[in-house]
């Protein structure tokens, strides 16, 4: 059983003061994330609260970013509607890579032994000309090497080498189903 009033959050900074913080996520809130905010007020907004963000960098609305300061996206670079960029600790993010729609990518975890779970955090570096698809996971700790797929809906726990892919498990047809099973179609029930 944990003892979850205990927890500290040993280790880990937030890397600005409190009033950084809370004007962060009420500008996030307010204009960042929204679909009238021009990419290129979302880069400024972004590099004038600490992020280092290249040149050609396109980061879509609905965007979550948790911490600004802690984020380093590359030249030519795209980050998806609705990707959200959980980066208790460093994230980067490589050149020519894209970041598909609704895209997590995790620096945050716990220690699930420790009695208080406390914070186990890692930094994750995405390398060059990636893609990381559509609801793919990148969880903290993780160091994806250039030139690699990162297929849709997958979960990446552990580091992944250049030139990789790696796909989430594919649904397959196990059977048929009801009348389907017999080799005809079933009539349409009455309305």
């Amino acid at each position: 059983m944990k003892d979850l009033t205990g927890f500290q959050g040993y280790g880990y900074d937030k890397g600005r003061p409190k009033v950084v913080q809370a004007l962060w996520l009420a500008v996030q809130g307010t204009i960042l994330q929204r679909w009238w905010c021009p990419p290129k007020i979302r880069t400024a907004i972004l590099r004038a609260f600490g992020a280092r963000i290249e040149e050609n960098v396109l980061i879509r609305h609905g965007v979550t970013i948790h911490w600004p300061w802690k984020l380093h996206i590359k030249k030519n670079s795209w980050v998806g509607v609705g990707t959200w960029i959980l980066n208790l600790e460093p994230v980067t993010i490589g050149e020519n890579t894209c970041l598909s729609q609704d895209t997590f990518v995790c620096t945050g975890s716990h220690q699930f032994d420790h009695p208080n779970f406390e914070f186990d955090n890692g930094a994750i570096v995405i390398g060059d000309r990636c893609w990381i698809a559509a609801r793919a996971t990148v969880l903290r700790g993780v160091e994806i090497g250039d030139d690699s797929l990162i297929g849709a809906q997958a979960l990446v726990a552990k580091s992944v080498p250049a030139g990789s892919k790696v796909l989430a498990p594919l649904g397959e047809v196990s059977g048929r189903s009801g009348a389907h099973s017999k080799g005809r179609i079933a009539p349409r029930p009455p309305i």
